[in-house]
């Protein structure tokens, strides 16, 4: 299956078919430089079959979990590029989930102005929603992708065989991304989740949850206005990440838990909930109100005069941007996630 993410010069195809990470190299130039960039939990098999494919592969390994998108990690990319003599011509290839992505795309980013960065995520997350778009981004002090840039890869190779080898947490992890399409512009999908069987229909959900992305990211590339919608559940759910401590609770299973205090109907609510015990994900966490207030008063979302914006869903496939004051989260914090 393929889709094209069409941005005029910028354009780029998401192929989606079991297998794909043994020919890559049928899709794109790897008969130059490459940066592998991976972590630890990704199966050396998988390294194998890409590097196998490149002309001058150079493979970095970086610790699993959010902790590698540091300013640590993204200084070893730009060394060891500089060290095998990259050039302008050359290429990134990030093989891993959403932190490999960010980091290594954040790299390709920055790296003389900007190289080709081929994105091969092998995660649920990565393949559902990060894979794509073009954001890039490291942490900073604890506070999630604060420093970033806007790099769209030059294709997207997603293999679904890879999501065999994920541990039933990582795998339920990135699904909660799938529910936020579902609910902001796809009832359908949603109620896969409610009446299918997931790992049967995973193919639709991964392209399902890719067509809401692109259709938005199409129409508003760097976020200017309509794009701000697939920040369903962030708002909090960056601060929940944080507050927790990177790491402790995985980046879907905060996004779930953002995204209940930001639905307004209480049976939307009760089926989201219901979802969420069927994969696992938490419904209700401890936390502490002022730490999480603080930490989005220094969201990157923040508007002049104390004012952010978030993104409220009314019902199924009607969600709506709503400017608020900065005092009112402290009422939405209290609600719906305890």
């Amino acid at each position: 299956m393929k889709l094209t993410m069409r941005l005029g010069v910028r354009s780029y195809d998401i192929i989606l078919k079991r297998g794909v990470l043994s020919r890559v190299g049928q899709l794109t130039n790897l008969s130059r430089r490459v940066l592998v960039v991976s972590d630890e939990g990704v199966p050396q098999a998988y390294r194998d079959a890409i590097l196998a494919q490149c002309g001058q592969g150079v493979s970095v390994v970086l610790p699993q979990g959010e902790g590698s998108k540091s300013i640590a990690c993204f200084e070893r990319l730009l060394n060891t590029m500089l060290e095998h003599d990259f050039t302008r011509e050359d290429a990134v290839l990030a093989l891993g989930g959403g932190v490999v992505g960010d980091l290594a795309g954040f790299a390709a980013a920055c790296y003389m102005r900007g190289i080709a960065f081929i994105n091969c995520p092998t995660t649920t997350l990565s393949q559902i929603d990060s894979s794509i778009g073009g954001k890039t981004a490291i942490n900073l002090e604890g506070a999630k992708n604060t420093v970033g840039a806007f790099h769209q890869p030059c294709l997207v190779a997603i293999d679904p065989d890879t999501l065999d080898t994920l541990p039933p947490r990582h795998f339920a992890n990135g699904l909660a991304e799938a529910i936020k399409a579902g609910v902001i512009a796809d009832p359908d999908l949603f109620e896969l989740f409610e009446k299918g069987d997931i790992k049967a229909d995973i193919e639709e959900i991964i392209c399902r949850s890719l067509v809401v992305k692109k259709n938005v990211v199409e129409k508003d590339e760097r976020e200017n206005n309509l794009r701000a919608m697939l920040n369903f559940g962030h708002t909090l759910g960056h601060a929940i990440e944080s507050i927790s401590g990177l790491g402790k609770l995985y980046h879907g299973e905060c996004v779930a838990l953002g995204m209940l205090p930001m639905t307004e109907s209480p049976s939307v609510r009760r089926r989201l909930r219901t979802v969420y015990k069927m994969l696992g994900l938490p419904a209700r966490i401890r936390y502490d109100g002022e730490a999480l207030y603080e930490f989005i008063r220094h969201d990157k979302k923040m508007g002049a005069g104390g004012a952010i914006t978030v993104v409220k869903a009314a019902k199924l496939g009607e969600v709506r941007l709503e400017k608020i004051p900065l005092e009112d989260l402290k009422t939405i914090i209290g609600e719906g996630i305890r």
